[in-house]
């Protein structure tokens, strides 16, 4: 069962249980989607869809940070319960150990020298890392090493 149609079946079930709080959050991952599928008129896979979900988490995760300087928990709280939600659909995170070991293996392969030599080894692992890490911590991985 692809991603997409794993989403359907939850916001169908979210229907019928009358969540209304995760069945809000499923049809604005759904609009997401219709929405850059209609824009680049293409059928997205997989892949494409968790990058959408995790510029999804990104931008919930910023907000709670506003809201949390604005003191407005009540609205902190329920983007952190769409934060939950949106986490069920991603695969496993990596642990530490694993992404350096991918780091490494990367830089290997692809030979990279210096800080030069660090979009070849992000082209590299990006496919690899897609929903599984931060992609921000692992290019301050990569730089640390090649730097």
């Amino acid at each position: 069962m692809s991603l997409k149609a794993r989403i359907t079946e939850d916001m169908k079930n979210a229907m019928r249980a009358r969540d209304a709080a995760r069945l809000s959050t499923i049809r604005m991952l759904l609009a997401a989607i219709k929405q850059r599928e209609v824009d680049e008129r293409i059928e997205l896979t997989d892949a494409d869809v968790l990058s959408i979900i995790d510029k999804m988490m990104k931008q919930r995760r910023d907000s709670i940070t506003q809201f949390e300087a604005g003191k407005r928990e009540d609205l902190a709280a329920a983007e952190r319960a769409e934060v939950a939600l949106l986490a069920d659909y991603m695969p496993a995170r990596l642990t530490d150990a694993e992404i350096d070991a991918l780091v490494a293996d990367a830089i290997a392969s692809t030979g990279a020298v210096g800080i030069a030599g660090m979009g070849k080894v992000m082209a590299l692992l990006k496919p690899r890392l897609a929903g599984r890490a931060d992609m921000g911590a692992v290019s301050a991985r990569i730089k640390a090493r090649l730097g």
